[in-house]
């Protein structure tokens, strides 16, 4: 715990603020919630209530005055991310961006500069990256032991039956994207990250867009990458089944690990063996688990107690992002 609790706001009072950020930060002892600020400002102003926040704002820019929080988290549709990031930024805050960080790689450059001009850390909520499973996989792949990787195989799929659930996310000004950036994002993202040096040279890419929708609610996407390896992604918004489905495959020379559940096996004396590590599962839901893990690496770059992760990966993760939306308008492969 340290001596002065780290004053934290909210901006954006949406579903992931109430079932994520709020309940994660409300169990910590080392930060003050000073503010919280959303358009709709009686839904702002019950969730100050319920979890105890100092003030209730319709605008960022009153909020960032008025509270003068040392970290913020941003919350609010897709298409507010990038200027509601370089406004914390002017105000002097750290800043945990709930993804995407921006609707397009030039986006997410303007975003980099600010970070550079105000030199306060940047998080992405990437959470996934935190769950006990996928840094198992990390430890495995990392260490070597699965061997020379070779491709990342995943997929997401939701039933959503109702169209109007969805909101902003189905206008595309404001969400930037249907199901592949909703749902795919996340799981190149892992692509990339659990691999750790590969760069994307080339996406082919499908979707399926509803008639009269801007956005589609399911595709799939196979990234190339330099060094052979590949990552392949399928999404759905509409998947018809009696459970959400979220998995993510690593293929390696000498062995492969699985997420949801964790998995892993490596050939040994010319058999496969599994050598999944016991005592890895969470002991609390894994996403929750993955928002507290997020929060605690976040608050300490915030405070300058460890180094804050850099950017740069969001710009290729972003790069790879235009391309696939890019090869499914045009129906054939493109250059990343």
């Amino acid at each position: 715990m340290t001596a002065t609790p780290t004053r934290v706001g909210v901006i954006g009072a949406g579903a992931v603020t109430q079932i994520a950020h709020l309940p994660a930060l409300t169990a910590r002892d080392d930060i003050q919630l000073v503010g919280i600020c959303d358009i709709d400002r009686g839904k702002a102003r019950a969730l100050a209530a319920r979890f105890r926040v100092g003030d209730v704002f319709d605008d960022i820019e009153e909020c960032l005055q008025v509270t003068r929080p040392d970290a913020v988290v941003i919350a609010t549709p897709n298409h507010l991310h990038e200027i509601h990031v370089e406004t914390a930024l002017s105000a002097g805050a750290a800043v945990l961006c709930e993804r995407p960080l921006a609707l397009t790689s030039d986006g997410v450059e303007r975003v980099l500069a600010a970070q550079r001009r105000a030199d306060r850390p940047v998080v992405v909520g990437m959470n996934h990256r935190y769950r006990s499973d996928v840094q198992a996989v990390r430890a495995f792949a990392f260490g070597q032991e699965l061997g020379s990787l070779r491709g990342a195989r995943g997929g997401w799929y939701q039933f959503r039956p109702s169209r109007t659930e969805l909101g902003w996310r189905l206008r595309a000004p404001e969400s930037g994207g249907g199901a592949l950036l909703d749902l795919g994002l996340p799981l190149l993202d892992l692509g990339l990250w659990l691999h750790g040096t590969t760069r994307p040279t080339q996406v082919s890419a499908t979707w399926h867009r509803p008639l009269g929708s801007a956005v589609e609610d399911a595709g799939c996407a196979l990234v190339t990458c330099e060094d052979g390896y590949s990552i392949f992604v399928d999404v759905a918004w509409r998947y018809v089944g009696n459970q959400e489905r979220f998995w993510l495959d690593i293929l390696g020379e000498r062995g492969s690990a699985r997420i949801a559940p964790l998995t892993v096996f490596k050939e040994l004396h010319g058999a496969a063996v599994n050598v999944t590590p016991f005592g890895t599962a969470a002991r609390e839901n894994l996403i929750a688990a993955s928002y507290r893990a997020e929060w605690a690496t976040f608050l300490a770059a915030a405070r300058g107690e460890v180094q804050a992760p850099v950017l740069d990966d969001q710009l290729l993760l972003h790069r790879t992002v235009d391309a696939i939306y890019r090869s499914a308008r045009e129906g054939h492969a493109v250059s990343v």
